[in-house]
């Protein structure tokens, strides 16, 4: 095969070879994509390595077939699509999912996607999105794991074995695609495609190890950043692509820009014409222009003027070449499309709801007026997301039917059978009047208990969705106040994909469960939840702001020589008007019973350079009922060469208790584990003490400690 790479390269024209180097664009239609006679002229002159934007058996193969049959070389294509959180079964978003805390589901979710958009001819997703994300202004924090960048790599190294499996010529592996590298969360003010400035410590402490991880892990393809770090559009950034991660970190896969990205250096300010564009990005290492059409336009030209070598081309078609090589599409460029199960084009529904249920987050619970009450007869479920089911999939929802979705409504009606349930909007998602308030209220009033379905519309999430409030709409917020002041007990659904600044409604609210956007299964998972049938387990991955001022606010901040740690000292690190601390903490979330922790110890006491160190730690099930409990684990290391953060998360086990149990939880920590980047930003074990911490949520009153000495000798 290497000699059937070296002789297309040696027979292609200069623009076959750039050809292999564009990504063109299917056409979608109500009823899916369709054939364009555009793209299929460009495949047939050699003008298109790759699609994206198309999907099913009957229009891939076709497709393919001018592309091996008609085209001059008949090299195959990869057919791309946005496979962000399912293909044909929508499951929860990445940063509920990631959630859960079990990397067995992610990869299990990743594996069934997979499997799906293969059997639909796809080949190539985008996906995962690695950024971390700490300003739920940004849109994008729903395709994302969270805040962490240890739990980003948890999640990325997931993913990507989820997705490609353990064979890239396999039928049923999906190319992953490990984006947007990197820095894009760290966006100025959370506004999309805007500059990030970050510090070279943060840029590779925070934004850089989940990609590490992603190509550990082997994945396919990296996508660069739609923004610029510093200056430096990140499609433009010879530094991190070819530097970075081609060289030191050995990434041998194909780099694959964001959508016009090339073309977008102009308006960046960084080339005067395509030409300069195409040169910068493809002298930085991107080999693949997603519909920005700088390649095509622009290379030839470069060529001419010298701004590019054709052998700097050449390496990118066989970086191209190669990887459709390992793909297996040279020896059958359909890819089993006949023989793959016909299953996978349906919905796995079991693991739909098993990820819906494992992904909301139960924040509050006074009372335990969760799960629901005997008592509690006539149900009011009331709201615009009540019975809104195309709603509960967010963005980004590739091949999806929002009309298989079981609306809340819908799975509190057949869930709850033996009760009776009413139902009124009472307002839309962003509008209302006051007879549908008025309708809402008295069904309150005739009600035992009450469902308030609340939250964002999906197309103000995502990409292109910064918000500078971050909360429910206006009319949401009214029709919030007239159920609560009935005095009804209540129950706060909030749907979402990034934490909704509401402090006074969830004040008032005695129950909040935050679905996110849980999929196609989500009312089916929220009566699970709230009859009791399964308890919820899983934990917020982001910090929940207290108010807008704060932001960004999370877990893994620096100590300030300052702290405020004397409440009658003015001269400390704190704001006047509002606490520094988050509402609800990384790690929170609730479940229907209680425990409590204690005896950390950590062994050896004193750990050599190659000493692997044991944690442990008891835990009790304090409640009535059998329940699942996250234990986290961080670090904290208090002198160093440079200040640390307050706690540094790197590890978590899960337990599950019946009543009244007691277990002992044990982690084991490696010697990669003490590493922090020193003063050049590589990685050193420096000796001293350091502080092992384990508990439930990133709250240093929640957290029990114990201590160990590093030594280097």
């Amino acid at each position: 095969m290497p000699d059937k790479i070296a002789g297309l390269l040696a027979r292609m024209t200069l623009a076959e070879k750039i050809g292999q180097l564009a990504m063109l664009s299917g056409d979608y239609a109500a009823t899916g994509p369709t054939l364009s006679p555009d793209y299929l002229d460009a495949v047939r002159a050699g003008r298109a390595g790759s699609l994206l934007n198309l999907w099913g058996r009957d229009t891939i193969r076709e497709v393919q077939r001018v592309a091996v049959e008609e085209s001059r070389l008949g090299i195959p294509l990869v057919f791309g699509l946005d496979v962000l959180h399912g293909h044909r079964t929508i499951l929860p978003i990445p940063l509920a999912e990631a959630g859960s805390f079990d990397p067995d589901l992610w990869e299990r979710t990743a594996r069934r996607a997979a499997e799906e958009a293969t059997a639909d001819g796809v080949a190539l997703t985008f996906a995962p999105m690695l950024d971390v994300a700490r300003d739920p202004r940004w849109g994008r924090m729903a395709e994302s794991p969270g805040e962490d960048p240890w739990l980003a790599a948890a999640y990325a190294a997931a993913k990507v074995r989820g997705f490609q499996g353990d064979d890239p010529a396999r039928p049923d592996a999906l190319s992953a695609t490990a984006k947007h590298f990197a820095a894009y969360g760290a966006v100025t003010g959370g506004r999309e495609y805007a500059s990030a400035e970050v510090s070279e410590r943060t840029l590779h402490e925070v934004h850089l190890p989940a990609f590490a991880a992603a190509v550990r892990a082997g994945v396919d393809a990296v996508m660069p950043s739609l923004g610029d770090l510093g200056g430096t559009p990140l499609h433009a950034d010879r530094r991190l692509l070819r530097d970075l991660l081609s060289r030191r970190w050995g990434f041998a896969g194909v780099v694959i820009s964001d959508h016009s990205a090339l073309s977008d250096l102009l308006a960046h300010g960084v080339a005067g014409d395509l030409a300069e564009a195409a040169a910068l990005a493809l002298k930085a290492g991107v080999d693949i222009d997603m519909m920005g059409r700088a390649y095509e336009l622009g290379l030839p030209d470069a060529l001419r003027r010298g701004l590019v070598a054709e052998r700097e081309i050449d390496a990118a078609v066989r970086r191209v070449l190669r990887w459709k090589r390992r793909l297996g599409l040279f020896d059958d460029p359909y890819r089993g499309l006949d023989t793959l199960p016909r299953s996978h084009r349906g919905l796995d529904r079991p693991l739909a709801r098993e990820a819906a249920v494992r992904s909301m987050v139960l924040l509050k619970n006074d009372g335990d007026l969760l799960p629901l009450p005997a008592s509690a007869r006539r149900i009011a479920v009331i709201g615009p997301l009540a019975a809104a089911g195309d709603q509960l999939y967010g963005p980004w929802w590739a091949a999806g039917q929002t009309e298989a979705a079981v609306s809340y409504l819908d799975g509190l009606a057949a869930g709850l059978p033996d009760r009776e349930i009413r139902h009124a909007a009472g307002c839309g998602l962003e509008d209302c009047d006051e007879q549908s308030i008025a309708e809402a209220r008295e069904l309150a009033r005739d009600a035992d208990l009450v469902v308030l379905c609340l939250g964002e519309p999906a197309e103000i999430s995502g990409e292109a969705a910064s918000r500078v409030d971050p909360g429910l709409p206006r009319a949401q917020r009214l029709l919030a106040a007239a159920v609560l002041d009935t005095g009804v007990p209540t129950v706060l659904v909030l749907t979402c994909g990034r934490p909704l600044l509401e402090r006074e409604l969830l004040a008032r609210v005695p129950a909040v469960l935050v679905a996110w956007f849980p999929g196609v299964e989500g009312g089916n998972a929220l009566v699970d939840l709230l009859s009791g049938r399964h308890a919820p387990s899983a934990r917020l991955t982001v910090s929940w702001p207290v108010d807008r001022g704060q932001i960004p606010v999370f877990f893994g901040q620096r100590p300030t020589g300052r702290p405020a740690l004397d409440p009658d000292n003015r001269f400390v690190s704190r704001y006047v008007d509002c606490p520094n601390a988050p509402l609800y903490p990384f790690g929170h979330g609730l479940t229907y019973t209680r425990f409590a922790y204690a005896d950390p110890s950590a062994t050896p006491a004193v750990a050599g350079p190659d000493d692997l160190v044991e944690v442990t730690v008891e835990v009790a099930n304090l409640g009535d009922r059998a329940g699942e409990e996250t234990a986290l684990l961080f670090l904290h290391d208090p002198v160093a060469s440079s200040a640390r953060p307050l706690l540094e998360l790197r590890s978590f086990r899960k337990v599950t208790l019946a009543a009244g149990a007691t277990a002992t939880v044990r982690f084991t920590l490696g010697p990669e584990d003490f590493l922090l980047p020193g003063p050049d930003l590589k990685p050193v074990r420096e000796p001293g003490r350091v502080e092992i911490l384990v508990g439930p949520a990133a709250d240093r009153d929640r957290l029990l400690s114990t201590w160990i000495e590093l030594r280097n000798n």
